[in-house]
C-alpha cells in the first residue's frame, strides 16, 4: 500500500510538473532576436488573447497579423488587425520583428517592410520587445520599464473595427489625435471600410456613426449622465461607460463589471454598431445591444423635431449572466 501511494504521488507530480510547465512556457512577447512566423502565436499570459497570422476566408489567399480571443473563445474572434490595408499574398519568409530604433515591423522575405509601428516618440531604446497584455493591448516598450506612459506605441492608440475594455474613443486636444472605430469593408477583407464610429468633442460631446464624412447616425449629446438620445440605455449588468471630457480631451470609454464576462463593441461592414457578449454554456456570441435598431434611427431620416431621429437600441432582454 505504502509504495503504491509513492508511486501515485510521484506519476501526480509529475503531471503537475507539466501543467505549470506548460503555463510558464506560453510567450507574449517578441524581441529582437525571438521573431514571430506563420504557424507561431504568442498570447496573454493569462490565455485571454492570442497573436499571429490569419487569413478571413480559405478560399481568399490574404494573410494577415492580427489579435483575437484565445481563452474559452473557440471561433477566431479578430479585435486588432496590424496589415489590414495591405495583406500579404503569402507568408513564406514573412516575420514580425523588432527592428531599430525599437520598432515593430512586418518583414518579408526580400527584406522589405510591408508595415511597421507609428512610434509616438522615436527614440532608440536599449531592449525592446513587443509584449500582448492581458486587456488585448499590444505594447512595445523596453523590457525594463513596464509603466505605461513610457509605452514607445500601443495597438489601443489604433483601434480597427473592435472597442477592448480599457480602449477609448475621442480626442486629445493637445496634439489632436482622434481615436475611432473604422469598419471592414466586408466580412473577409479588413481594410478600412465606408463606416466609422467617432466620440465627436464639437461643442458638447457626442458619439456618432459616420458614412465617409457624412453623419448618419448619432447619440445625442452628452447630458453629464447619459446620451440625451438614449433614455433607454440605463444600468445594466454588463458594463459601465465614462466620458472623460475636458480642455485636454474628450474620451469616451468603458469596463466590463464582471472580468469573467467576455464583451466587446463592433461597428460592422453596414454600419451596425453591436454589442456581443460570449455565452460561455452555448458556446457562442450573442448580440447583447445593437443600434441603429431600425431605418428611422439614421441621422435625420424623420426630420430633425422627430424624437427617432436620434438613437435607438435593440437590447436582448432574455440573456443570461
Amino acid at each position: 500500500m505504502e509504495s503504491f501511494l509513492l508511486v501515485f504521488q510521484f506519476l501526480l507530480q509529475i503531471l503537475l510538473c507539466g501543467f505549470l510547465c506548460s503555463i510558464s512556457s506560453v510567450k507574449d512577447t517578441i524581441t529582437a532576436t525571438d521573431f514571430l512566423r506563420d504557424g507561431k502565436t504568442i498570447a496573454s499570459s493569462d490565455g485571454s488573447f492570442e497573436m499571429g497570422f490569419f487569413s478571413p476566408a480559405s478560399f481568399m489567399n490574404n494573410w494577415y497579423v492580427g489579435i483575437w480571443y484565445k481563452h474559452d473563445v473557440p471561433d477566431k474572434s479578430v479585435v486588432w488587425v496590424a496589415n489590414r490595408a495591405i495583406p500579404l499574398n503569402n507568408t513564406s519568409g514573412v516575420v514580425l520583428k523588432i527592428i531599430d530604433p525599437g520598432q515593430l515591423a512586418l518583414v518579408t522575405a526580400d527584406n522589405r517592410i510591408t508595415w511597421s509601428t507609428n512610434m509616438s516618440r522615436p527614440l532608440a531604446v536599449k531592449n525592446p520587445i513587443a509584449q500582448l497584455l492581458n486587456s488585448g493591448n499590444l505594447i512595445v516598450r523596453d523590457a525594463n520599464d513596464t509603466e505605461p506612459e513610457n509605452f514607445l506605441w500601443q495597438s489601443f492608440d489604433y483601434p480597427t473595427d473592435t472597442l477592448l475594455p480599457g480602449m477609448k474613443l475621442g480626442k486629445n486636444f493637445v496634439n489632436g489625435q482622434e481615436f475611432y472605430l473604422s469598419s471592414w469593408k466586408n466580412e473577409y477583407d479588413p481594410a478600412s471600410g465606408d463606416y466609422t464610429f467617432h466620440c465627436d468633442p464639437t461643442g458638447y460631446p457626442q458619439d456618432v456613426i459616420r458614412k465617409s464624412k457624412v453623419k448618419v447616425f448619432s447619440s445625442g449629446t452628452w447630458n453629464g449622465l447619459r446620451w440625451s438620445g438614449v433614455p433607454g440605455l440605463t444600468k445594466n449588468p454588463v458594463y459601465t461607460f465614462t466620458l472623460d471630457f475636458d480642455e485636454r480631451k474628450a474620451f469616451y470609454s468603458y469596463a466590463l463589471l464582471d472580468s469573467s464576462v467576455i464583451s466587446k463593441l463592433t461597428l460592422n461592414s453596414k454600419g451596425m454598431l453591436q454589442r456581443w457578449t460570449w455565452d460561455d454554456k452555448r458556446k457562442e456570441w450573442h448580440v447583447y445591444l445593437a443600434s441603429p435598431a431600425d431605418t428611422c434611427d439614421n441621422y435625420g431620416t424623420c426630420g430633425a423635431l422627430d424624437p427617432s431621429s436620434s438613437i435607438s437600441l435593440i437590447v436582448n432582454p432574455c440573456y443570461e449572466f
